[in-house]
């Protein structure tokens, strides 16, 4: 029997495109703005961008997703992970470009926090010594690594030990410069709008709108209301459990009449884990740790600390609850918790996510969310 579903947003309801094309802006902003690296003029870095130049620009940024698809196969989920280290094996390569003369001057900045004023320091170094970016040594950097999730940020420690020879400990998560990328690419997805009430600081680059208003939903808005009420009148339990922040997911679900459905109390966001985190310091509880899960079925109003440990429990009945999303996180969340999985193909790999699902034991594969009616239905009557 069937008794709550646990939905994931990106690549469920709301496509990923615009958050990895955000992505790649940041990226691409961090490399090449006068606020950041400062490697590229004025032609190189805008605030404003075409359609096809920002596809263009994610081609080259993601070697054309392969490094996207990459690290979610790995189990990373988060976008900020994602050009956090994507940024990051750039700068240890844009390093070992410097002459000897200063290389061992621009390593030992490495050593310490990554703030901005190492940014700057780097800046100087790559004016009066010209280094290039080469986003096609991702897949060479990373293959002789098994590491997975978590573990693909702190693998670029050693990476930088190959590379130039130091021991750092400064590639972590949520370190100073991962919350520099963060920024930015809040900047980039909520525009100068909402940032600052967002995120309490303000735009380090004004001019840029926004992909939040745009949000592309990979069904009908009225089919999946419809979905959300009809499981409801049929006593499904309805969560939702996202590692988009909470203005993300509330202004979309907003305007698109799916909030008023919900119940508020078992809508867990980025906002609720990172919260946790630093009030537990139990980072990191993002996914493919259950934790956002978990506070979605028991509710935010819960006793959150139980959810933080490393093994957490599993759900009760276990059984009687489907998280649907598209994605290997999601999918080993439901396989630490006890409970069955729905894939949906419609996450960023499409069609070929499949093969990793089935491999990993989903219970069900779908096409897309419009399928999970039907199937909630057939799991309600068993």
């Amino acid at each position: 029997m069937l008794k709550t579903i646990l939905f994931d947003v990106d690549g469920v309801f709301l496509s990923e495109e615009r958050y990895f094309d955000a992505s790649a802006l940041t990226v691409w902003e961090l490399l090449t703005s006068e606020n950041y690296l400062g490697l590229g003029g004025e032609k190189d870095f805008r605030t404003v961008y075409s359609d096809q130049e920002i596809a263009n620009l994610r081609a080259k940024v993601f070697l054309n997703d392969q490094v996207l698809n990459f690290m979610k196969s790995r189990g990373m989920n988060a976008n900020w992970d994602m050009i956090y280290v994507t940024f990051s094996v750039q700068l240890i390569h844009l390093v070992s470009q410097l002459p000897d003369s200063v290389r061992k001057e621009a390593a030992d900045l490495l050593q310490g926090t990554i703030s901005r004023e190492t940014l700057d320091e780097f800046r100087s170094l790559f004016r009066k010594y010209p280094v290039k970016p080469d986003f096609d040594r991702f897949p060479d950097d990373f293959s002789e690594t098994d590491a997975t999730r978590q573990g693909l940020i702190l693998y670029l420690n050693e990476l930088a030990g190959k590379r130039l020879g130091i021991q750092t400990d400064q590639f972590r998560p949520k370190s100073t410069l991962w919350h520099i990328g963060e920024h930015a690419s809040q900047e980039w997805y909520i525009g100068d709008e909402y940032v600052l009430s967002s995120t309490g600081l303000p735009s380090v680059q004004t001019g840029k709108k926004g992909f939040m208003n745009e949000e592309v939903t990979l069904a009908d808005p009225k089919l999946i209301r419809n979905m959300f009420r009809e499981l409801i009148q049929k006593g499904v339990n309805i969560g939702i459990a996202t590692g988009r922040p909470h203005l993300e997911t509330y202004k979309p679900f907003g305007y698109l009449n799916w909030l008023e459905l919900l119940d508020e109390n078992h809508i867990a966001t980025a906002d609720e884990v990172l919260a946790a985190e630093k009030k537990y310091d139990a980072a990191p509880l993002a996914k493919p740790h259950p934790f956002t899960y978990l506070l979605s079925y028991h509710g935010k109003d819960s006793d959150e600390r139980r959810w933080t440990s490393r093994e957490p429990e599993k759900l009760p009945n276990g059984s009687e609850t489907l998280i649907v999303g598209d994605s290997l996180a999601d999918l080993l969340c439901a396989k630490q918790l006890g409970c069955r999985f729905a894939g949906v193909l419609t996450g960023l790999s499409g069609k070929k996510a499949r093969g990793e699902l089935e491999a990993h034991g989903a219970d069900f594969i779908l096409d897309s969310i419009a399928d999970i009616k039907d199937l909630a239905l057939e799991l309600i009557e068993k």
